[in-house]
C-alpha cells in the first residue's frame, strides 16, 4: 500500500489522486494512477473540462476525462502483455463500479483499498459473486503484530 500511496503523488488530477498496485507471488505487475490519457494535456493544465470547472463530487461525470487509477494500472498490464489472473490490486481508495468489472473480468482475484469511496453494495455483491475478495487495509500493523492476532 505504500507503493500505490507514494505512486498517486504521480496522478495529474486536479481533484483527487488515487493509485493503483497490481501485484502477484509478491511481484509488481502493474502500477497505475488517475489522469488524463497519453495526449491529452494534464488534468491541471485543462486537460479535463470537469476537473477545471466547478463541479461539485460526484456530479458532471460525463465531462470527465480522467482514466482511474485501476483502469491505468489494467491497461499498462495489457499494453505490456502481463497477464493480471490470480493477482491482487492495491488501490487507495475502493473502486468505483467501472472499475470493478474491469478488475473481475482482468482476472484479479482480490482488492486491497486504502480509503472508502462510495464503495456500493453492487460493487461488494458483485466481488462475491466472482469470486473476488476484498479487505480494507489496515495501517500501522506490523508483521509481529498480525502474528500475535492469529494466536
Amino acid at each position: 500500500m505504500e507503493i500505490a500511496e507514494a505512486t498517486a503523488k504521480r496522478s495529474n488530477c486536479s481533484r483527487r489522486h488515487v493509485a493503483a498496485v497490481v501485484v502477484k507471488d509478491r511481484h509488481i505487475l502493474s502500477t497505475g494512477y488517475n489522469g488524463t490519457p497519453h495526449g491529452t494535456p494534464n488534468c491541471f493544465a485543462g486537460g479535463c473540462p470537469r476537473c477545471s470547472g466547478a463541479a461539485e463530487s460526484g456530479t458532471h461525470l460525463e465531462e470527465c476525462l480522467c482514466v482511474h487509477a485501476e483502469q491505468n494500472a489494467i491497461c499498462q498490464a495489457a499494453f505490456h502483455g502481463i497477464a493480471l489472473d490470480g493477482a491482487t490490486i492495491y488501490v487507495t481508495l475502493s473502486p468505483c463500479l467501472t472499475c470493478a468489472k474491469l478488475i473481475v473480468n482482468s482476472g484479479i482475484r482480490e482488492v486491497v483499498y486504502g480509503g472508502d469511496y462510495a464503495f456500493l453494495d453492487t460493487v461488494k455483491t458483485m466481488f462475491k459473486n466472482a469470486d473476488v475478495t476484498y479487505r480494507k487495509f489496515k495501517t500501522g500493523t506490523t508483521k509481529k503484530e498480525k502474528s500475535n492476532h492469529a494466536h
